[in-house]
């Protein structure tokens, strides 16, 4: 089971590191076309080819990893690419990372230590031909529902003049892009299956290609996303909704199982639990920690003054309690018409 886990974990890297090194190739490049001059230019790159290698062989060794192992146990450790990608830019990029990042990469390694202690080896199980129909079917059914979702609070926004996007706007573009990644690598695993089962091989690049589609459609979903709403919302639900749908649907689809044994089943259980809690602090982080800084300001300042409001308390409660030391109005004007008088 280390195999494909270590597999999936090289491709996440390459995959993240690949589009990393392919934008900052793009810095100095004109935008992609079919025009000789500018293919060229990308071609004589040498960070964007670095980069566009890298995707594209962190591309097949998941493919590899998704032949060798269910896709419930694929899909949740290729989340851990970003703690991957994470520790790259920190030591490549120079970028800075706070403790929620780090702690955000030691869940997210402990949870896949936890997958691969709980995982076991799976025999293949009988699926059908009809089983794509179905995954469609219902696939349609539920992108039926979120965009009718999405188009009922477009329309309410658009009646209240409003210009910023929606929060469930976010949300339903980030599970939206989510479940086609999810997807996208259950149908690839469908393809190495039928293989397995004596199905004709033609069946196997026309689910890679599928999964392709699927892949591409998910990308043109979150960039919408991220064009128009929080990066920090439709990363978070892209990246839980990729791991759930994957979980999910290759035990419901491709007839996956949880291990037999109970401490398997708990390290399994609770690798999924980490790494998904490891991803969103990953997304999170920075937001997060903004959030933190200001309750913390905020009850340090309310520290201060109430301790400043106990303090002038005190010293008025001193200052009353001392009967001798006040002098009434009446008294101080009887005391200076009798001395007035005495003087007279």
């Amino acid at each position: 089971m280390w195999e494909p886990i270590c597999l999936t974990l090289a491709a996440a890297a390459g995959n993240n590191i690949g589009k990393i090194l392919q934008k900052k190739g793009t810095v100095i490049l004109p935008p992609l076309s079919f025009k000789l001059k500018v293919i060229r230019a990308y071609a004589f790159n040498k960070t964007w080819i670095i980069g566009f290698l890298m995707d594209i062989f962190g591309a097949v060794l998941m493919l590899r990893a998704l032949s060798l192992a269910p896709v419930s146990i694929i899909q949740p450790v290729s989340g851990c690419g970003l703690a991957i990608l994470s520790i790259f830019s920190h030591f490549y990029l120079k970028e800075i990372m706070n403790v929620v990042d780090w702690m955000g990469i030691l869940l997210a390694g402990i949870g896949t230590i936890g997958v691969g202690a709980g995982g076991e080896e799976q025999k293949a199980s009988a699926i059908s031909v009809f089983h794509l129909p179905w995954l469609a079917f219902i696939m349609t059914i539920l992108f039926v529902l979120l965009n009718g979702w999405l188009h009922f609070y477009k329309r309410q926004r658009r009646e209240q003049e409003l210009m910023e996007f929606e929060v469930v706007e976010e949300i339903i573009y980030g599970l939206e892009s989510g479940i086609l990644f999810g997807m996208a690598s259950v149908i690839s695993k469908m393809g190495f299956l039928f293989l397995e089962q004596g199905f004709h091989q033609i069946l196997v690049p026309i689910c890679i290609l599928i999964s392709i589609c699927c892949s591409a459609t998910g990308f043109y979903y979150q960039t919408r996303g991220l064009k128009h709403g929080r990066a920090i919302v439709v990363s978070t639900c892209a990246a839980v909704a990729s791991i759930v749908t994957g979980v999910l649907a290759g035990m419901l689809a491709l007839g996956e199982e949880l291990p037999s044994s109970p401490t398997g089943r708990l390290f399994l259980l609770l690798g999924w639990l980490l790494i998904i809690i490891g991803v969103i602090l990953l997304v999170s982080s920075s937001r997060l920690i903004r959030r933190l800084t200001w309750l913390y300001r905020r009850f340090k300042r309310n520290g201060v003054d109430r301790n400043f409001g106990h303090r002038s308390g005190s010293g008025v409660r001193l200052r009353d309690s001392s009967p001798s030391a006040i002098i009434q109005t009446t008294t101080l004007q009887n005391l200076l018409s009798s001395k007035a008088k005495a003087d007279a």
